[in-house]
C-alpha cells in the first residue's frame, strides 16, 4: 500500500477538493493541490529559515521559510503544518492561518510547483533540532536582512517563498 504521503490533494482555485495524485505526478504536470507553509518567528521578530536539505526532490540547497509540505488526505492543513514543523524542525508551537494564495511556477528537474498554499505564523522560543535529512542548515533572520539577500541574490530562495514573505510581513505589521 502506497504511503498516505505520498499523495496531494487536489483542489480548484477556491480549494475545494477535486480528489487526489500522486506528488510526483502532479508536479511533473503541474497540477493544482493543496499544500501549506509555516513562518516562525522569535521574539525579537526574527524569521526561522532553513536551507533545504541536498537530497530534497527540487528546489534542494535553496532557502525557505521555517518549514513546508502537503497535507495528507484527510490532514487539514493546520494538522499538517504542525506534523511538519515537528518533523522538520524538532518542535512545534501555536500557528495561526494569516492566508492562502494560489502560483504556479517552474522549478528544477522539470517540476512545476502548482499550489493553493495555507500559510500559518507562528512565533517560538525553541532552538530548532532539525532532521538532517529534511534540513542543511538553519539561522534566524530579520526582515532587512532576508529583504536584501532576495534583491542581491534572489536565486539562492525557494520561487514559494520570495512570493509569500513579503505578504506574511504584512500581517506582522
Amino acid at each position: 500500500m502506497a504511503n498516505k504521503l505520498d499523495r496531494v490533494v487536489l483542489v480548484d482555485p477556491n480549494d475545494t477538493e477535486l480528489g487526489t495524485d500522486d506528488k510526483m505526478a502532479a508536479h511533473r504536470e503541474g497540477r493544482l493541490h493543496r499544500a501549506c507553509s509555516v513562518f516562525v518567528f522569535d521574539t525579537a521578530g526574527s524569521l526561522l529559515l532553513q536551507q533545504r536539505a541536498p537530497e530534497k526532490y527540487h528546489s534542494a540547497g535553496l532557502w525557505s521559510n521555517t518549514c513546508c509540505t502537503h497535507p495528507a488526505p484527510g490532514e487539514s492543513p493546520e494538522e499538517a503544518a504542525h506534523r511538519r514543523l515537528d518533523e522538520e524542525m524538532g518542535f512545534d508551537c501555536q500557528l495561526r492561518w494569516a492566508f492562502g494564495f494560489v502560483y504556479r511556477v517552474p522549478l528544477d528537474h522539470e517540476l512545476t510547483e502548482h499550489e493553493y498554499d495555507h500559510v500559518f505564523v507562528g512565533h517560538a522560543r525553541s532552538e530548532p533540532q532539525p532532521d538532517a535529512r529534511e534540513v542543511s542548515a538553519w539561522r534566524w533572520a530579520d526582515a532587512t536582512t532576508i529583504q536584501r539577500e532576495m534583491r542581491e541574490h534572489p536565486e539562492t530562495y525557494t520561487e514559494w517563498f520570495k512570493l509569500a514573505f513579503p505578504r506574511v510581513l504584512a500581517t506582522q505589521a
